[in-house]
Formats: structure tokens, sequence, C-alpha cells
């Protein structure tokens, strides 16, 4: 959802509001380990998550679901916004939480050639400057001393990387579908996340990668404070998104990688490389940079 430019009447409440979201999903891996360790993969996790959410839409909203009819579009929003979640919360969940956070956040770089391939946004020059700073971070995060080429090692950073690209054509569906229903919108990214992981989940047990879901009655307390936060981190989201400029909600996001940093460096989640550190702070450079520069006018999608 694009922000509207104007002020708010209530900036600081909006501001805290995204904060909170930001803070839900920095330190979401703590929680998906913990349901992980009662015995649900987090790719379970999050088909529980998101079917939740999905629920308590067409409670609120019965006739959301007509709005993906009406409006075909939708479904690859459905398609990018489970893709992300997929991606996000399995890396995080079994990767280094730094790590897998920075790669994400290439999210902006991508974010410049999507919406230049489906909104027809041609590239400014800063654009491109900030898009070869991030890609410059990603190269130092994964040159590895065993490895000769800078490229993934592992399935978290593979998953990480993937997970930013999903977010970032999320984001710029967003932007393509503004003037569809909010809840129709809404319905789309949770059904997808639920969707899009139970056949993830179904896939890899097939392949004997995911395990079934034995769920121990004692992870119970963590999978529904778990739900309960995504729920609330995504009406905070919606609240403040709402009230902020698109470039302001973009800064205050960054904070997620406090959050996971303060978090995952507390209960030692993360290795903190002079590597990582040094390719870590050219990719928030070059996410910072994106969030304060002069946004264009966003064009009319034909219809």
């Amino acid at each position: 959802m694009r922000a509207p430019q104007g002020g708010s009447d209530r900036p600081t409440l909006a501001v805290v509001a995204l904060v909170f979201n930001a803070m839900v999903w920095g330190i979401s891996w703590w929680p998906l380990r913990e349901v992980q360790a009662h015995g649900l993969h987090p790719l379970w996790s999050t088909v529980l998550i998101y079917l939740l959410a999905t629920l308590s839409v067409l409670a609120y909203r019965p006739q959301a679901w007509r709005g993906l009819l009406e409006h075909p579009g939708l479904l690859l929003l459905l398609l990018a916004s489970g893709l992300t979640n997929v991606s996000f919360n399995w890396a995080v969940t079994v990767g280094d939480v730094v790590r897998v956070v920075l790669l994400f956040y290439l999210m902006p770089a991508w974010s410049v050639l999507i919406a230049w391939l489906l909104l027809d946004e041609k590239p400014s020059t800063g654009s491109l400057l900030r898009l070869l700073l991030a890609l410059a971070g990603v190269v130092i995060v994964l040159k590895s001393p065993t490895s000769n080429r800078p490229v993934p090692t592992s399935l978290p950073d593979w998953m990480a990387l993937l997970g930013g690209l999903f977010f970032a054509l999320t984001n710029v569906l967003l932007r393509k579908h503004g003037q569809t229903p909010g809840e129709s919108r809404m319905l789309a990214m949770f059904g997808g996340g639920a969707i899009i992981a139970s056949i993830a989940a179904w896939a890899g047990m097939s392949a004997q990668v995911v395990p079934e879901p034995v769920f121990a009655l004692a992870g119970i307390p963590a999978a529904l404070g778990l739900c309960m936060a995504f729920l609330a981190g995504n009406m905070a989201l919606q609240y403040g998104a709402a009230r902020l400029a698109a470039s302001t909600t973009a800064l205050i996001m960054l904070t997620e990688i406090l959050f996971a940093s303060v978090s995952s460096a507390w209960l030692g989640a993360a290795e903190f490389s002079t590597r990582t550190l040094t390719g870590g702070a050219l990719i928030v450079l070059a996410a910072l940079l994106a969030a304060l520069a002069p946004e264009a006018p966003a064009k009319t999608p034909a219809s």
C-alpha cells in the first residue's frame, strides 16, 4: 500500500506503529525457532500463521474474496507475498539471523529493476548508483574465504535473496494494483502465505526435506503468540503506512535490522564478522539513501 504524501494528525502514533511492526519481524526468528524446537517446521508455522490471518480477514470482510475474482492481477500478488513469507521465515529460522536480514534487505535494489519492468519507471542515475552500492555490499557479504566467487553457499542465503526479490515484487504489485479494495489485497497477501507455504511444506515433506508436522503441546503458547504478533504487526503496518509518507515508512522499516541484530547478538544466533559488517553497512546505506531519495510521481497503470 502506497502511503499518502500528506502529513498526519497523529504522526507519533503512526511512527510507533511502524516501529512495532519492524520489531515483530526483527525478532520473529526467535519464536519461529521455538516453535520448530517443538516439532513444527517453519513452513508449517507459516501455514498456521497465515491460515489464521486469512480466516480473520474473511470473518471481518466476508466479501473480500470477490475482489480476487474481479481483479485477477491480485493473484500474482498472492503468489509474490506467499513466496516472500516462505523464503524469509525458512531462512531466518535455520540461518545466521543478521546475514539473512541483510541479504533480504537487498529489496530496495530489486525494486528498481522490477518497477522498471512492470511500471515502466525508468531508473534515475541515483537509483542505479544505489543499486550498484547494494550489490557491492552483497558481494562482500557472500565472499567467503573458502570460495573464489561471491555466490550463495547455503539454503538460507538463497532463501534470503529470493525473499527480498519477492518482497520487492510484492511492493511493486501493491502500487500497480493500488486502486483495488484494501481487504482484497490483504486477503491476497495472507492467503498467499497460507497457500504457498502449504504447497512448499507438502512438496518438502514428499522430498523428505521437511518433517511431518508433529507438534508438542508445550509449543502451543509460542505458536499462538507468534500468530497474534504477526496479526498485530500487520495491523500496525496498515495504520502507520496509511498516515506517513512512503519514504518515511521505508526509513522506519530499516529498524528491523537493528532489532534482528540486537536480539540475535543477545541470544547468540548471528556471526558478526568484519565481512558481514562491512557488506551490511553498504546494503543498509543503499536502502537508507533509497528511503531518503525524493519520490517520483507514480505512473497510472494502463487498464
